[in-house]
């Protein structure tokens, strides 16, 4: 279908463009959606499973904290961390049974594990990739302090021997 799909960069949400600072100064949408604002944490869901949930209980505080997750966002939340822990699982499986099973048949075969391992670490890349995740995502999403937190050498700069 010609014309339906945009190309380019996508555009930023006003809100990020709020914590960040508007560098462009462009225009900002009065009327975008806006995803209601959380001042912290929801608890995870009672049906993910524990290792999704422990996944929820680490990365909810600080995404609310730098103010990326919003309530209209919980699902990418959700989806990452079933992700994680289908992932976790898989990668538990693989190491109980190897890399390849034997088949009905009483051949060989890639471990099923193994796709399912992968199928989960896409789903986490792109849902990780909207949460700003990866180092390259934060500096993508420009997230206040993220570049600071992680560099160790942060107090050395400027300081003369």
């Amino acid at each position: 279908m010609a014309g339906t799909s945009k190309s380019g960069r996508k555009p930023k949400p006003s809100h990020l463009k709020a914590v960040q600072g508007n560098a462009g100064k462009r225009k900002v949408n009065e009327d975008e959606p806006q995803g209601e604002g959380l001042v912290e944490a929801p608890e995870p869901p009672e049906w993910m499973d524990p290792i999704g949930q422990a996944a929820w209980r680490e990365l909810a505080p600080w995404l609310v904290r730098v103010k990326i997750l919003t309530g209209s966002d919980l699902h990418v939340l959700e989806t990452y961390c079933e992700a994680y822990a289908t992932w976790r699982a898989s990668v538990e499986e693989v190491a109980r049974t190897g890399l390849t099973v034997e088949t009905a048949m009483g051949g060989i075969a890639k471990n099923p594990a193994l796709t399912a391992k992968n199928e989960a670490h896409r789903q986490m890349t792109v849902s990780g990739s909207a949460l700003g995740l990866t180092p390259a995502d934060r500096a993508r999403l420009a997230v206040p302090g993220a570049k600071d937190a992680s560099n160790p050498f942060k107090d050395l700069v400027g300081k003369k021997r």
